[in-house]
């Protein structure tokens, strides 16, 4: 195959179908998604099967166990993508929307109205059902989309396709408005990223050295965030059970997503009392504890490095810190957070307010589990990725996300003079 001859073809025919897209209605779009959303429904079958496959050459690969579960397709995962469809369908279509109307001293009226970016390029690894999700997005706001999944899930994303593609011309638009790489070449890779007569914006999502590659030789815009190294402070303040519920879940729920919390830190003034009943908790669950001197003097734990503060495992090992309070913590989180999502535990209101406006994070948190960094669970219906920037979209990426705003001006034969 001719990788740039191929790759040419599908940006030219993604610009095409981006026109298409974005002066079609609301409620195409949405038989789209909702179309999509039965043919998935449909093809469940067709869809574990093709995941068995892609399971089957990761274990003969040798990918590690969180890859592995970011990569199965489950009866739950399948109906997680379903649900994300129908619920994208049901929000409101940010697509025309005027806002900020002014009457300025000429008599003109100035306004924004919201627009598609046009084309998104997606890139990721893994996860198949980011096909589903970054697809219902883009679709719902406008935009056409190219996708390139991992090799490892070639197999599983070609069923996808297979059901977008129907949902598609169910509705109407034509099929090229989703289109999914059929190769798994790497050169597809540097080809989509240095497209910018085609492809407006790129999203990575992926492993901090896809994201690292993309960031340095994209030659178009990049919605990106690098890694995923959350916090979870136990402020002295912190109610027991709350603590331990909301920490345990932070860790443990999932091994292998950005959203889980890496390192847990602890007010010196509870850490006697606390840090036993959370270790003792985390042991349970077969978490190996990485901890600094105070924390080995409490508890049994590794000697934790300095690489620990900067660690994403993506595994069943955690850092755990203790720290002089709530400056210590966020000094301590400013110096290596990874910005994209941390949390206090507190029933102290001042000191939670002071959290959230001091930790410089896309998504900070009071009494609740960094697992919910999420555009599902944000209401987006779906996301297209976690940005960490602070320009345009910070934060899970939904539909406002995906697009831009253009200055609209009124006038009844206005001149300036």
């Amino acid at each position: 195959m001719d990788i740039a001859a191929y790759m040419s073809e599908v940006g030219q025919q993604a610009r095409a179908a981006a026109t298409l897209v974005a002066r079609s209605t609301t409620a195409v779009r949405n038989k789209a998604l909702l179309a999509t959303a039965e043919m998935l429904d449909q093809s469940r079958s067709e869809l574990v099967a093709a995941n068995a496959k892609d399971l089957q050459k990761g274990r003969e690969n040798g990918l590690d166990d969180a890859m592995l579960d970011r990569l199965e397709l489950t009866p739950q995962r399948i109906d997680t993508m379903i649900e994300g469809l129908r619920q994208v369908a049901s929000l409101p279509d940010p697509i025309g929307e005027i806002t900020d109307m002014t009457y300025r001293p000429s008599g003109i009226q100035v306004g924004k109205m919201r627009v598609p970016l046009g084309v998104i390029g997606i890139i990721y690894e893994s996860r198949p059902n980011v096909t589903v999700e970054a697809a219902s997005l883009c679709l719902k706001s406008g935009n056409a989309t190219i996708l390139r999944g991992g090799s490892e899930s070639i197999n599983s994303n070609q069923a996808i396709a297979g059901c977008i593609a129907r949902g598609l011309a169910e509705a109407g638009l034509p099929e090229t408005a989703v289109q999914v790489v059929e190769t798994t070449d790497r050169a597809a890779v540097g080809e989509l990223i240095t497209m910018p007569q085609y492809v407006d914006v790129i999203v990575p999502r992926g492993g901090k050295g896809l994201i690292e590659r993309i960031s340095n030789d994209a030659k178009v815009p990049v919605i990106k965030h690098l890694d995923g190294v959350c916090h979870v402070y136990v402020d002295s303040h912190a109610d027991p059970e709350k603590a331990l519920s909301v920490a345990v879940n932070a860790k443990t729920h999932r091994y292998g997503t950005c959203n889980t919390m890496e390192t847990l830190l602890v007010d010196q003034e509870i850490a006697e009392d606390i840090l036993p009943l959370l270790a003792s908790a985390f042991v349970e669950k077969g978490v190996e504890l990485r901890g600094c001197e105070q924390t080995r003097a409490i508890i049994s734990a590794v000697e934790a490095t300095e690489a620990d503060w900067e660690a994403e495992y993506l595994a069943p090992i955690l850092a755990v810190r203790v720290v002089e309070g709530l400056d210590g913590a966020i000094e301590h989180i400013n110096q290596y957070s990874s910005q994209h999502t941390d949390s206090i535990i507190t029933e102290n209101y001042t000191r939670a307010r002071r959290f959230l406006t001091e930790v410089d994070s896309s998504s900070v948190m009071v009494n609740a589990s960094t697992r919910f960094a999420d555009g599902f669970e944000y209401g987006l219906g779906a996301e297209i990725g976690i940005s960490t920037d602070k320009i345009h979209a910070r934060g899970p990426v939904g539909l406002e996300g995906l697009t831009s705003q253009k200055y609209v001006v009124f006038g009844d034969g206005h001149i300036r003079n």
